[in-house]
């Protein structure tokens, strides 16, 4: 089975669980405060493993089912070692990484929480624009380029979490979605020339 497949089960079958045990996501979510003070450090990678209902689970696993193959194969053809095990390097840590910039901001501030994969998932999404930037992601149904999507969203990300007006993790969006543009490049430099000469193709 495809590993993307199985992440897929388990966070959904956490999610789910959590859905009637408040007490399981207030114990594993992420919150700066009880990381620093408590040192309660599995929140980094626990919280992804929780959502805040339905709607939340359903397009962020639907993202990364659409993603997560496409991912393992560019991976596959240009990284060292096993496809499915640098997958899951990927994907643990873009949920740490992506989490570091409201750890900073947030580590005084007991009241903060948040849930939810979207910082790996957005690393997914961004590791295959970086790959095909002009690969189709559909918005609502309507397809739109991966990289003028990608910009959009960065831009959409950064401005939201300056608003600070709701409590949607825009932070890890946006760190996540950068992480997955660099996690590649990391162990295969050369991938920054393919991703500038498939840009080129357009013009």
């Amino acid at each position: 089975m495809n590993i993307s497949i199985v992440i897929i089960i388990a966070i959904s079958l956490i999610s789910i669980a959590g859905f009637s045990q408040p007490e399981l996501v207030y114990r594993y979510q992420f919150n700066a405060w009880q990381i620093k003070h408590r040192k309660e450090y599995i929140r980094i990678i626990s919280h992804g493993f929780f959502h805040g209902g339905w709607s939340h689970l359903l397009i962020n696993m639907f993202v990364l089912w659409s993603f997560g193959d496409a991912v393992i194969h560019y991976f596959n053809r240009t990284l060292p070692g096993n496809s499915n095990l640098m997958f899951i390097v990927f994907f643990f840590s873009a949920l740490v990484v992506s989490s570091l910039y409201s750890f900073a901001k947030e580590k005084d501030n007991y009241n903060y929480n948040a849930i939810g994969a979207s910082g790996a998932v957005s690393a997914v999404v961004f590791a295959s624009i970086l790959y095909n930037p002009y690969g189709t992601i559909y918005l609502y149904f309507i397809p739109i380029p991966g990289i003028i999507l990608g910009v959009g969203y960065l831009i959409y990300s950064r401005v939201m979490s300056n608003r600070n007006q709701d409590n949607i993790g825009h932070d890890a969006h946006f760190w996540g979605a950068v992480y997955g543009f660099i996690f590649p490049l990391l162990f295969n430099p050369s991938l920054i020339r393919h991703f500038f000469s498939e840009l080129l193709l357009f013009f």
